[in-house]
């Protein structure tokens, strides 16, 4: 029985029937309970991770400050900007009743047997203010317009000292409105994709362990080993709520204001609809739809044609990967992706790259910073290679014959844009790999003049907390050289070594 049900039947009460639950409610002592509902299967999930909403007015914040108060000791609510946590510390006033034992400077609220602390992550790398202090619950309200990489990083802070003490994460959003939160979808993908090979049920408890930096899916929570480290997976669930799910709101006219709004807004918060709504950013290098519709005609090949091209992105250390791309025609294969700490130097990276070659095809490698060492040594191997570096002057135009290019690295952007825009007719086919699109659809660019200048992968790094690592090996393998067997004469012709200063004093 849901709270709309329970409200409708309040209405056959007699008079002393209705003074008798009165009565009864008076006299519960309970700082707040959960709505009948959503909210109460939430509040009860045993999962480690509880994604909770997808639509307006669905007691999202009420979850969150009543999850707080009622089970758990020691509690982070953050939310993105420091700003956004004022109707929470308000919520959390009128249930208490006062703001006693609240500091605003430290903005901590302690309480007998519980400290509620208050947190935002503007910037990128703002997690670390709250590494090395374990809380049992983690609060992310509206958790979309948080960064993928902060959510990850301070989930590893989720413990307790009490043994007895449940440890989880509530994550509280509605659907993204920008491919910035699209990662929410992909983290709740059972849930949320409509594509998901084996969906799940509202409020199902799934498993997930990070294997080699991508989630994967897991029959349980047993242990298990890979590569010499020992993986737990962690528990998860999502639990859908509405409007019509909260009867304090049901009679206020809430419900009329969200019907009132424009498309796709009033889908995303009325019915928690997440494919409305997903708008590009207008400046955005390549469209969300082209990269879509590339990915939808890749099929497996078995008897694949001649390779033309590698591109290979190599890892900058850290959590990045080292990611080899490869082209047959307008077919790209699926990512080659090696975690950094198994490509530490330039003979590994040169190793795995030369293991991925067929058909004596080009290797066109990144070569500023790290990439010049792997590159050194495919030239010894006496691999054909590349290197390519993306602060050179570009050379050529758009296919308008109008605009220029700020350096090699807008050039190759804009070669790619320019392959997917279905008006090229080319029959491009990218795998289907969420992280592939995530990253296409990453940069954006500005014109000056008649320069096109695309984003830097430094100020992509800023602005999303992470490299597109993925799209640049298959930006790189989208290159079109000619082999050495088919250029005449340049079996004879001596190659010289990179040298990634030659062109700083032209």
């Amino acid at each position: 029985m849901n709270a709309s049900e329970i409200l409708q039947l309040l209405r056959y009460l007699t008079p002393a029937e209705r003074a008798e639950v009165e009565a009864i409610l008076a006299q519960d002592k309970t700082i707040w309970r959960p709505l009948p509902g959503p909210q109460m299967m939430a509040y009860d999930s045993t999962a480690t991770i509880i994604g909770y909403g997808g639509a307006a007015g669905g007691g999202k914040t009420d979850l969150a400050c009543g999850k707080s108060l009622t089970a758990h000791q020691k509690i982070l609510v953050l939310r993105r900007e420091a700003t956004q946590l004022t109707g929470i510390v308000d919520r959390f006033t009128e249930l208490l009743g006062s703001r006693d034992g609240y500091n605003g400077a430290e903005r901590i609220w302690r309480l007998p047997g519980r400290q509620i602390e208050f947190g935002s992550t503007p910037n990128p790398d703002d997690w670390n203010k709250y590494q090395g202090r374990p809380h049992d619950l983690l609060v992310f309200d509206e958790a979309a317009n948080f960064l993928e990489g902060q959510v990850r990083a301070l989930l590893g802070w989720l413990r307790s000292v009490d043994p007895s003490q449940r440890c989880q994460a509530l994550l509280t959003f509605n659907p993204p409105t920008s491919a910035e939160g699209r990662w929410i979808v992909d983290f709740f993908a059972p849930w949320l994709d409509p594509k998901h090979p084996n969906p799940a049920q509202p409020g199902e408890v799934r498993w997930f362990a990070t294997v080699d930096g991508k989630d994967q899916e897991c029959t349980d929570g047993a242990p298990f080993e890979h590569n010499g480290d020992l993986i737990t997976p962690l528990s998860r669930t999502f639990i859908p709520s509405r409007v019509s799910d909260n009867p304090y709101l049901m009679g206020t006219g809430y419900m009329a204001t969200l019907q009132s709004l424009p498309e796709p807004l009033r889908s995303q918060m009325l019915y928690g609809d997440f494919q409305a709504g997903m708008e590009d950013d207008a400046m955005q290098v390549i469209p969300t739809a082209w990269v879509e519709a590339a990915q939808a005609r890749w099929k497996a090949m078995h008897n694949k044609p001649r390779m033309d091209s590698v591109g290979v992105d190599v890892a900058r250390g850290g959590r990045d990967n080292t990611i080899i791309a490869r082209r047959h025609g307008w077919w790209f294969d699926e990512a080659l992706a090696y975690a950094g700490k198994s490509t530490p130097d330039g003979p590994s990276v040169a190793g795995v790259t030369i293991a991925a070659v067929r058909d004596k095809s080009p290797i066109h490698i990144d070569v500023v910073g790290v990439g010049a060492s792997p590159y050194d040594f495919l030239v010894q191997a006496g691999q054909h290679v590349l290197g390519i570096n993306g602060a050179e002057a570009a050379p050529g135009t758009d296919k308008s014959g109008r605009l220029t290019f700020a350096n090699v690295r807008s050039h190759d952007w804009w070669r790619m844009r320019e392959a997917l825009d279905p008006v090229a007719d080319n029959g491009i086919a990218l795998p289907p790999d969420r992280q592939l699109l995530v990253d296409l659809c990453a940069p954006v660019w500005r014109l000056q003049g008649r320069t096109i200048y695309v984003e830097s992968r430094e100020d992509i790094i800023k602005r999303i907390g992470r490299s597109p690592d993925w799209a640049s090996a298959y930006i790189l393998a989208l290159h079109d050289t000619p082999r050495v067997e088919d250029i005449p004469g340049a079996h004879t012709r001596q190659r010289g070594s990179y040298d990634p200063y030659a062109n700083l004093n032209r």
